[in-house]
């Protein structure tokens, strides 16, 4: 297992990389973004099954595609296809590579921040406490967790304080995370969440549970690296995407595809929670993506432990002088329509002069 010292020096050498750079519904995930309002729910997060792991959690970096629609579909209902973005494999992604020239026009911006990628990190642990109200609870207590960029910033800033002496998943000298749920904008927000101040051993039930179950493997909820084929794929769903077609279950149902859509290929698809928007607080953050148009990928490592749904991942786009408020992800009225395709025009003209 991974020291603090381990981790703080991981984390310093990411930030210092990175300021030198231009499922089945098993109920394991626990839905945090549900609880009501103005309530604290305690979790106690695990060491990952992983032992080669720093870290106890696992990054993830994904691409959502919008199509306005399904071809073939009885409906046109706008929905999103997530692929995984390579630079999650430290390799260059061409999505990114093609979305990165827009930033440096105004008018792309908007477009840019939509298909940038969406950062979100699986931990696993208990459920100490908590004001949500779940019908059902897995028989497994050692439930996964779909942390956000917002509050994984809050986790990451305490491990990286000199006063935190011991690791929050040491089982006699760890903490709790107490997570607080408010309101600001409008928005879901939970900057007020904190480690617990005083440390806390594990209890001869969640002891038990860890010998029982075992500690789950986090990279099995990763999505797997595309091959050659899938990435040529993915870039033929991007244009599609951009230029606004519909998306075709024909071309793209056996490597990647919405969920719940039935091509009778062997892909593995599954439907997952989503969590309310989180408060923005960068100019470059894209607007919410509306739940019933989460996706998921179907190219999985595993059959049944696939990649869950980004909660409400804040946008990594790079930052511009002039950053605008995004746009929906979706238009919704006439007017958005024209604007979408006016940029699309830009977009194609762009290409066309390359």
């Amino acid at each position: 297992m991974a020291s603090l010292a381990d981790i703080r020096a991981k984390l310093a050498a990411q930030e210092n990389k990175s300021s030198n750079r231009a499922s089945v519904s098993d109920n394991a995930i626990f839905p945090f973004w549900n609880i009501p309002e103005g309530t604290t729910s305690t979790m106690r997060f695990l060491p990952d099954g992983d032992t080669s792991n720093t870290f106890f959690w696992q990054e993830r970096a994904m691409i959502k595609l919008p199509f306005p629609g399904i071809k073939g579909a009885a409906d046109t209902k706008p929905t999103l296809v997530q692929v995984p973005c390579m630079e999650m494999f430290n390799e260059p992604c061409p999505v990114l590579a093609e979305v990165r020239t827009w930033f440096k026009d105004p008018a792309l911006e908007d477009m840019g921040r939509k298909y940038w990628k969406k950062r979100s990190y699986i931990f696993q642990g208990f459920v100490v406490n908590s004001t949500l109200d779940e019908e059902t609870t897995p028989e497994n207590p050692i439930r996964r967790f779909v942390i956000n960029p917002s509050i994984y910033q809050i986790i990451r800033s305490a491990l990286m304080n000199p006063d935190m002496e011991d690791l929050p998943t040491d089982t006699t000298n760890g903490r709790d995370f107490k997570l607080t749920k408010t309101q600001k904008g409008g928005y879901a927000d939970y900057s007020t969440s904190t480690w617990s101040f005083k440390a806390r051993s594990l209890s001869e039930a969640e002891q038990g549970a860890i010998t029982q179950y075992g500690l789950h493997n986090l990279s099995d909820y990763m999505p797997k690296k595309p091959s050659q084929e899938e990435l040529n794929v993915i870039q033929e769903m991007f244009k599609a995407s951009v230029d606004g077609e519909l998306y075709d279950p024909e071309r793209f149902g056996q490597y990647y595809k919405p969920a719940g859509l039935n091509t009778g290929s062997k892909a593995t698809t599954t439907s997952v929670p989503v969590s309310a928007p989180v408060q923005a607080t960068a100019t470059t953050q894209p607007a919410p993506v509306q739940t019933e148009a989460v996706v998921q990928p179907a190219p999985v490592q595993a059959e049944v432990k696939v990649a869950e749904t980004v909660t409400a991942s804040v946008s990594e786009a790079p930052a511009t002088a002039t950053a605008t408020a995004p746009a929906p992800a979706t238009a919704t009225t006439s007017q958005s329509k024209v604007s979408a395709d006016d940029i699309l025009s830009m977009i194609r003209s762009r290409q066309a002069n390359k």
